[in-house]
């Protein structure tokens, strides 16, 4: 399995040129959560890449805190859409 980016930015980007917005970022990086906790459920004791896993969900916390402070109304859409907890 692996990630189609420029599918996950099409479907998450605000305007045609739109590549760093929150939106996209944290789409991109749940994206690769997904794809590492499957990988962890195969390779238990793969610590190399569970560090990997915790620095992203790490980014992606910070960046749905950044999101939430500037506006809620685009981090509560971007949580239902991506079916995160928070």
């Amino acid at each position: 399995m692996s990630i189609d980016k420029s599918d996950i930015i099409k479907k998450h980007q605000q305007d045609a040129k739109d590549t760093g917005s929150p939106e996209v970022q944290v789409a991109l990086i749940s994206a690769r959560v997904n794809h590492l906790t499957e990988h962890l459920r195969a390779h238990r004791k793969d610590f190399h890449s569970r560090r990997g896993l915790i620095m992203l969900t790490n980014r992606r916390r910070k960046l749905l805190a950044y999101l939430k402070s500037t506006d809620l109304d685009r981090y509560n859409a971007l949580i239902a859409k991506l079916n995160l907890r928070k």
